[in-house]
């Protein structure tokens, strides 16, 4: 296979001029903006950009090499969707592993012993910040609820949890059955990289590009 790195395949930080920015509107967790940004050649054109905090997901695999998936209520579409646990960088200066092992346990009740970096993702760049890491997890415990001092509510506190061989997690995609965005990257990462065993993949605390 070509070096992709040779053929210059890979993303690079670039920005062209902000003549003027305004803020249209600010939530809880994010902020919307219009940047009027000047292109090459001159023209001023304006550019919604939602500013977001971020955010890790966890590809959590067992001996079986089934996936982990939790089923979510989520409003903005209305629907139930099959994910994989995922969670805002909502604690300023806490590591992504760590986010993620938070996530894993209060989402899934999970803990895991080997951490790898799956793919590093922005999940809508035309008009918003967020950017995803995401996490493989593998050599699981479960952490009785006794053990746990998270309390989960509102759409935590009515997750539904099952294993899904990895097979039949990318059928289910290709069917369109799942269309949780992350969770696709996440479970089709794994189908493709567990063909050397993993071997590719990034430490877990491996720098953001």
């Amino acid at each position: 296979m070509d070096d992709l790195t040779d053929l210059g395949i890979r993303d690079t930080a670039e920005s062209w001029p902000v003549v003027s920015s305004a803020e249209l509107a600010r939530g809880a967790m994010v902020r919307l903006r219009k940047d009027m940004v000047r292109m090459p050649g001159g023209e001023v054109v304006g550019r919604d950009v939602l500013e977001h905090p971020g955010a890790v997901a966890v590809l959590a695999l067992d001996a079986a090499e089934r996936v982990l998936m939790i089923r979510q209520y989520r409003h903005p579409v209305g629907r139930l969707l099959w994910e994989i646990p995922a969670g805002l960088r909502d604690i300023a200066g806490e590591p992504l592993r760590a986010t993620a092992e938070r996530e894993l346990l209060e989402e899934a009740g999970y803990r895991a012993a080997e951490w790898r970096v799956l793919t590093d993702s922005f999940s809508s760049p035309g008009i918003s910040t967020e950017r995803i890491r995401i996490f493989l997890a593998r050599g699981l415990a479960w952490v009785p609820e006794s053990e746990r001092s998270y309390v989960p509510e509102h759409e935590e506190a009515h997750l539904e949890l099952s294993w899904v061989p990895l097979e039949q997690a990318a059928a289910r995609i290709f069917a369109g059955d799942l269309h949780n965005g992350v969770t696709a990257l996440g479970i089709l990462s794994a189908y493709a990289a567990r063909k050397d065993g993993f071997a590719a993949l990034r430490e877990p605390d491996a720098p953001e590009r």
